[in-house]
């Protein structure tokens, strides 16, 4: 077969295509200041000779700590052309991680907005890494590229080629590089594309952090979409709000925590004349009560499911027209399970420690296991580690507990490490967490196992009550254990804010070693 007939898949291609189909159209928004697409491109293709004069060759690392702006954007499609790998960093990680990174990564040049100046050059003294700030006092990114030949996109691409590596929060260890390839960021860029409805009049609102799984791909999809990057570079819900009512946004990605932040800020109200916004959401299984609150502002949030392993979204709950005629309370309850592959993906399945597919009847648990396009290629510098979580033929172990349902949809139960034992039964923190979600006066919450002598573990509750609200555990106990068997309910409950990573998932390791001192002071 002849060689024209086949061109290697990469997100890289994006950007340029926008530029020639809508070279006018505004691409990015980063505060006061905003750029068309011929803009973007011919920013991008001066980034791609700067990093060239930095000495930045195939397959080299280029590290960034920024926040959501042009910054990030550039660099997002600027690396990959070059044929570079970029190392995208949570930029809520401490500098001893940070150093780790850019260390266990071999990362070449580090890019950092203003906003991290202080850190990164900690970071670069520590590390001897170049050190490229895109800051006011001192921009030598904008002189960079103001003194660099434009350098054309690399011809030589493979799309089995390592694109980026993101590492995991380290919750439970040193973080873990999980390996992006070409192929797959472009598969998942074009179903983020697909199934969030984006087209040239989208404006993406960017409240999901751009490090985390490459903005699940968004970075790429909204550009492939010829959309307009409308960049937040901290979370600030009356900003959300003023950008969602006059700044016509059409689409934002969010966890459940960042979501009820929106729901519950002072500004938050339905928007004008029956408008609404596509929201995704993921990280956490969001409440059947938070998605109606939503629903009532005109924020129409679809559940999506995935992992840093997975290039984000890999599961999608695809509404079906026929819920539509169910009432609210149904639909809030399927609109809260995780869903079907999404487009590009392999079908997930729901697997006994044997292997073997558990029946698909919504009672018996598995674990979610997943394989195909949009999968990491591994950890980087970390066979044992990806050996533990690959099985023989092939496919990924998320460590996620949930049920197949009769119509192919999975829901996700609880994490493997978080299922509570008592008394020999087993206790879903999330199903008790959304029967919590549910009283009025709730607004989240998360529950965790801490040892008993007498039941082995019991479930403790940690709660965040709406403010104003006065709230008795025992009128909270009695409204769990209105809806769930008399064992799940909590045992106690505490009141407070919950800890939560910089990706809003609730940090329950951290509750937990909370809940054990707590139980041990009490003894």
């Amino acid at each position: 077969m002849a060689s024209f007939t086949f061109a290697p898949l990469t997100p890289a291609a994006f950007l340029h295509r926008s530029a020639r189909v809508f070279p006018d159209r505004v691409a990015i928004v980063d505060g006061t200041r905003q750029w068309t697409y011929r803009e973007f491109a011919r920013r991008c293709d001066a980034l791609r000779g700067a990093l060239a004069a930095l000495g930045v060759q195939r397959l080299d690392r280029v590290a960034a700590l920024c926040a959501n702006s042009h910054v990030m954007l550039e660099l997002h499609h600027a690396v990959p052309a070059h044929g570079a790998v970029l190392v995208p960093i949570n930029t809520r990680l401490a500098e001893a991680e940070i150093s780790y990174i850019v260390e266990h990564s071999g990362a070449r040049v580090l890019l950092a907005t203003a906003e991290f100046a202080e850190i990164a050059q900690t970071v670069a003294n520590r590390t001897g890494v170049r050190l490229v700030l895109a800051a006011s006092a001192f921009d030598e990114y904008e002189t960079l590229l103001a003194s660099a030949a434009p350098s054309p996109a690399a011809d030589d691409l493979d799309e089995r080629q390592l694109l980026a590596i993101n590492y995991t929060s380290g919750t439970t260890g040193r973080p873990k590089g999980v390996m992006y390839h070409h192929r797959g960021a472009y598969l998942q860029a074009l179903a983020m594309c697909y199934h969030a409805g984006l087209g040239p009049e989208a404006r993406y609102l960017w409240t999901l952090p751009m490090f985390h799984c490459d903005g699940w791909s968004f970075t790429w999809a909204v550009t492939a979409a010829g959309g307009t990057h409308v960049c937040l570079r901290s979370i600030d819900v009356d900003e959300i709000w003023r950008l969602l009512t006059a700044e016509g946004i059409t689409h934002l990605s969010a966890a459940p925590t960042v979501l009820t932040m929106i729901a519950e800020g002072a500004p938050a109200a339905a928007l004008a004349s029956g408008g609404s916004v596509h929201v995704d959401t993921g990280g956490a299984p969001p409440s059947p009560s938070l998605l109606a609150r939503l629903d009532r502002l005109g924020l129409r949030v679809t559940h999506l499911y995935g992992l840093t392993e997975t290039f984000g979204p890999i599961v999608i709950n695809e509404w079906q027209a026929q819920w539509n005629s169910l009432s609210a309370d149904e639909q809030a309850r399927l609109r809260a399970r995780q869903g079907v592959s999404n487009i590009v993906a392999t079908p997930m399945r729901v697997v006994d420690p044997a292997g073997q597919d558990v029946p698909a009847d919504g009672e018996t648990i598995g674990e979610l296991a997943a394989k195909g396009n949009d999968v990491m290629l591994g950890y980087y510098q970390d066979q044992e580690a990806t050996d533990a979580v690959t099985t023989p033929d092939g496919w990924l172990l998320t460590g996620d507990l949930g049920v197949m349902h009769p119509d192919g949809y999975v829901e996700i139960r609880d994490r493997r490490k978080d299922i509570i034992i008592s008394g020999g039964e087993n206790i879903a923190s999330v199903e008790v967490e959304q029967a919590l979600d549910s009283h009025p006066d709730v607004l989240e919450s998360a529950v965790v196992g801490v040892r008993d002598a007498r039941w082995g573990e019991i479930p403790i509750a940690y709660v965040r009550v709406r403010s104003g609200a006065a709230l008795d555990p025992a009128d909270l106990a009695a409204h769990v254990r209105g809806l769930l068997a008399g064992f799940k309910t909590p045992r106690e409950f505490i009141f407070a804010d919950l800890p939560k990573t910089s990706t809003g998932k609730i940090q329950k390791n951290v509750l937990r070693a909370m809940a054990a001192k707590h139980r041990n002071s009490i003894d």
